[in-house]
């Protein structure tokens, strides 16, 4: 991943949070026949001594658990805000751009046990569902059951690129302008600016 200078982030607390923060992901592999495949789906993150462990699954229906069987390495994309940034923003002429947070992660890739993926289903619950939804244990039978159509992977993360592409490279008075129209547009980039600012 081509990331300049201004915008690569390498604060690792940072990189976890932006992740736990935005758990829909996309996950990419290749096939045996070279072709490259990816899906949208939940990812959490967790931490194993001094690795870093991304967890999700597929529909057992969908050919692309396949590829983890004999890869050695998949690529994940988390994706944060982003907004056109007009050049009128500026206190000079220039040329427009597109804000972004983005993060790439590369790892090796293996798949679950039934136990482990029911272990994984309960953090996944026990993280979106609210106080009085639902658990692992007040789930019906027939529920439960559905384990059985997903084929769950873990990811140990070995390369991490971040990319906070959010127009560090302005003044401070085009960076406060950018922020204003942005936040008029109520996009979740100024508030991303404003972080950067702390």
């Amino acid at each position: 991943m081509y990331i300049p200078k201004y915008y690569q982030e390498h604060n690792m607390n940072k990189i976890k949070a932006f992740i736990h923060d935005h758990p829909f992901a996309t996950i990419v592999s290749t096939a045996e026949n070279g072709r490259p495949l990816a899906t949208h789906l939940p990812i959490l993150i967790h931490e194993d001594g001094e690795s870093l462990i991304l967890a999700g699954h597929f529909a057992k229906a969908n050919p692309q658990w396949h590829t983890l069987e004999h890869s050695d390495e998949v690529l994940i994309i988390f994706q944060g805000p982003d907004a056109y940034v007009s050049s009128t923003w500026y206190g000079h002429e220039d040329v427009p751009t597109w804000d972004y947070q983005s993060i790439q992660v590369y790892g090796q890739p293996a798949l679950l046990t039934e136990g482990e993926v029911k272990q994984d289903l309960i953090q996944l619950l026990n993280r979106f569902e609210k106080k009085d939804g639902a658990r692992w244990d007040n789930l019906s039978e027939e529920t439960l059951q559905q384990i059985h159509g997903v084929v769950g992977f873990h990811i140990t993360v070995s390369e991490v690129f971040a990319a906070y592409k959010l127009s560090q490279n302005r003044n401070h008075t085009d960076y406060q302008n950018i922020i204003h129209h942005l936040e008029d547009e109520h996009n979740g980039v100024a508030d991303a600016m404003k972080d950067e600012q702390d």
